[in-house]
């Protein structure tokens, strides 16, 4: 079993940034494919970005590319996602989750293990 505990969120004002971490336990964190999605209220989980086990492949959604950037350093257990230029539209409670397959994917139910969410809330 994997455990997975999200940090960063806050409020802030539209154009600032934020940085959220997610640490994970065990020893074999390398071995996990990483993802960021976030839930609004009365919305699906959607996708943000996603991480290969070595950081070398990262994917976005076309609504945060060129704002926000996913970085991994498995010497801490940890996966990290830069959010600048932020927006009222990205207000929402962000989830970190691993996936155990080789291949690669950006649907949420295809995802082994969830934090459990740390707020990020933009103001206008």
């Amino acid at each position: 079993q994997v455990q997975l505990v999200e940090s960063g969120g806050g409020l802030v004002q539209a154009g600032d940034s934020l940085r959220l971490s997610c640490a994970a336990s065990g020893r074999t964190f390398s071995n996990y494919r990483m993802g960021w999605f976030h839930q609004a209220p009365g919305k699906e989980r959607e996708f943000v970005s996603a991480i290969n086990y070595s950081g070398g492949i990262t994917d976005y959604a076309d609504s945060v590319k060129g704002r926000f950037t996913i970085s991994r350093d498995n010497a801490k257990n940890t996966v990290y996602l830069q959010m600048n230029s932020l927006k009222p539209e990205d207000t929402a409670v962000y989830y970190c989750a691993a996936r155990v397959s080789r291949t690669w994917s950006n649907i949420p139910s295809s995802y082994d293990y969830w934090g459990q969410g740390t707020q990020v809330t933009v103001s206008s």
